[in-house]
């Protein structure tokens, strides 16, 4: 067992968005921190603050988050845990859905709704810019150049630093960036779930940062195999599912996300997990997960 105290996410090396913001390559998705059904407050708030302090203290730099998450819940807890946050701390959020209910998203990226949804987001999370903002999904009845042109309108006034993409196609990240530059693009994505990955291998030929959501959920498709290769590195599954991202291309930037500490120090510890060629190909020959949220 790796001992706690020399477990850290600069292991997994680091990431540069846009030549302006560098982060270790695991960072953390705050989605779980709050209710059933991400509805609500979390059962227990002293519980979620303690895994974001503990984050940062694990090395984690990049935090991933939504308005959507609660909603607003999320981006609360963040500022309570984490402000004034300490230096090189990259807190990332999302507009676009909003929430009618616990389970339930619906699409809103309106120029004026996302233009009311980041200055929502400035003041939960306390703070005058915030780093990375991103789509979080292209609003079909809205132009997706109406939506990016109403954030690009928001970087230019120094509300917004860089602004990246979630749930895209690679035809949307081509027309989002002839509106404004576009730093990352955060798709569902796992060793046993790759509809993606002609998106990630465009994002490796762009400098562009992958973010996989639901890096975790499939790998329990992966059985004996999994189990076998997990042995010999003596890590457990869902290390070897991150490590296997981490290997696929180092523009990848997981988000593991967890309410329990003691899942986030094993997701951290992940990123000591290296994956020989002959373990990464085997777990990419695994049967291959399809459909989407």
């Amino acid at each position: 067992m790796v001992n706690k105290n020399e477990i850290s996410a600069s292991a997994a090396g680091t990431l540069s968005l846009e030549g302006e913001l560098s982060v270790n390559r695991l960072g953390f998705g705050a989605m779980r921190l709050t209710g059933d059904g991400i509805w609500g407050p979390p059962r227990d708030r002293n519980k979620a603050i303690a895994v974001l302090r503990r984050a940062v203290e694990l090395g984690v730099n990049f935090i991933d988050t939504a308005d959507s998450y609660g909603p607003n819940v999320s981006e609360e807890l963040i500022a309570e845990a984490l402000s004034p946050y300490p230096k090189g701390l990259v807190v990332a959020t999302k507009g676009g859905w909003t929430r009618p209910g616990p389970g339930q998203w619906t699409h809103n990226a309106t120029p004026a709704h996302l233009r009311k949804a980041v200055e929502g987001s400035l003041k939960r999370l306390r703070v005058d810019r915030i780093e990375v903002y991103q789509l979080h999904h292209p609003d079909p009845i809205v132009a997706l150049e109406a939506s990016l042109e109403a954030l690009a309108e928001m970087r230019e006034q120094g509300k917004i630093r860089l602004v990246g993409l979630s749930n895209v196609t690679r035809e949307h990240i081509e027309r989002a960036r002839k509106v404004v530059p576009i730093v990352s693009v955060q798709n569902r994505y796992s060793f046993a779930d790759r509809e993606w990955d002609y998106v990630v291998d465009y994002c490796d030929s762009n400098g562009i940062a992958f973010i996989p959501w639901f890096p975790l959920g499939a790998g329990r498709l992966a059985g004996e195999v999994l189990a076998k290769i997990a042995s010999s590195h003596a890590a457990t599954p869902m290390q070897v599912a991150l490590a296997w991202l981490l290997r696929r291309a180092k523009i990848m930037l997981p988000i593991p996300g967890t309410s329990s500490v003691e899942h986030l120090e094993e997701n951290v510890a992940a990123s000591r997990v290296k994956l020989n060629e002959q373990d990464f190909r085997s777990l990419a020959d695994v049967p291959q997960l399809v459909g989407s949220r």
